[in-house]
């Protein structure tokens, strides 16, 4: 590992040189190049500089040791305690740094979420996961556009389809794709029976043009009247775009937009998503079982939390970890769930490493 980092500060130096250099500062597209891997080596860098700083301190200390009297001596050795302690922290922290990144991790994100079992119940469910995705969205100042959605007769969402565009999107919402569980009373139980629901979520990273080729062939385009709210614009002009793809039979509905071309381009944005899922669904098949088992993979047959109001608890089932407060969550405060599945799924790939 030490010999990984010392070549890794090597590139890192010789990046800042060359960023340096007028000859690359006057070459736009290569400084950016450069300055993107310099920034992907920053924190890694730093950490190990750290590292190394501690473990020269924790030799010099030992070797204070050498004739300390008593009093000095029971100093020294808190010193070298905290100094032991900081030297494993970073090296975990350095560890965790030199896993393998995602590459889809920095990209923007396609979300689907569909009601499931429940009837309106579970439409009403799905409505509040898109609020509270839309809010954490917004915490993280990420732009939000609903690509697609079918309102249910009560308020809620059959399934809703929207857009989050905001630097590492994917690398905090691909822990969102799975089965959703809601048990409360719903508003509309009289009796107050207490009622289970589910809802499916979706995280797509957005695909690049040059990451999915579509020929034109492939596609079976449809053109038809929009439904639901609207006006007579809806009736009188045809907007709504169905593109089905024939090799593989996936079809994609938009028509949210007023405007043909604005329903295509949308469609074909979800279209690509679903597409790059399916490839990295199949690579991810052909790696191992053991990463087939990784959370946030598109493996949404399985239930993966649980959200019981009458107790106020969110159960994460795939880390069996519990949080409270599921107001503050379900406002979009997500960050402590989204990082305990995180780092849980970090500890599993260290072990992986090792065996």
């Amino acid at each position: 590992m030490l010999e990984r980092l010392e070549s890794i500060e090597k590139r890192y130096e010789e990046l800042t040189h060359l960023m340096a250099d007028p000859e690359v500062v006057s070459d736009l597209e290569r400084l950016q190049s450069l300055a993107k891997e310099e920034a992907g080596l920053r924190d890694l860098v730093a950490k190990y500089r750290q590292y190394k700083a501690t473990s020269r301190d924790l030799d010099e200390t030992g070797a204070m040791l050498i004739g300390a009297d008593e009093e000095m001596a029971a100093l020294i050795k808190d010193e070298i305690e905290r100094l032991r302690a900081q030297k494993e922290r970073l090296e975990q922290e350095i560890k965790v740094a030199l896993l393998p990144k995602d590459p889809h991790d920095e990209k923007d994100v396609i979300v689907e979420v569909r009601a499931g079992t429940g009837g309106e119940e579970a439409a009403l469910f799905a409505a509040d996961l898109f609020r509270m995705y839309t809010r954490y969205a917004e915490n993280k100042s990420w732009d939000v556009d609903v690509l697609s959605r079918s309102e249910s007769s009560a308020g809620g969402f059959k399934e809703v389809i929207f857009e989050i565009k905001g630097r590492g999107a994917y690398s905090r919402l691909k822990y969102e794709s799975g089965v959703h569980r809601v048990q409360r009373v719903p508003v509309t139980e009289a009796s107050g029976r207490l009622h289970t629901s589910t809802a499916t979520v979706a995280v797509l990273p957005e695909a690049e043009d040059v990451e999915v080729d579509i020929s034109p062939e492939e596609l079976r385009i449809d053109i038809f009247h929009s439904g639901g709210a609207g006006g007579q614009n809806v009736n009188k002009v045809a907007t709504a775009v169905r593109l089905t793809h024939i090799p593989t039979g996936l079809v994609v509905v938009c028509q949210d937009e007023r405007s043909q071309l604005k329903n295509r381009m949308k469609a074909m944005t979800v279209l690509r998503a679903r597409l790059l899922e399916r490839e990295m669904a199949k690579q991810q098949q052909e790696v191992s079982e053991a990463r087939r088992s990784q959370v946030g993979t598109g493996e949404r047959s399985e239930k993966i939390r649980t959200y019981n109001f009458p107790q106020d608890r969110l159960s994460d089932h795939r880390i069996g970890a519990n949080f409270h407060n599921l107001p503050r969550i379900m406002d979009g405060e997500l960050d402590e769930v989204i990082d305990t599945v995180a780092t849980s799924r970090q500890a599993r790939e260290l072990e992986e490493q090792l065996v």
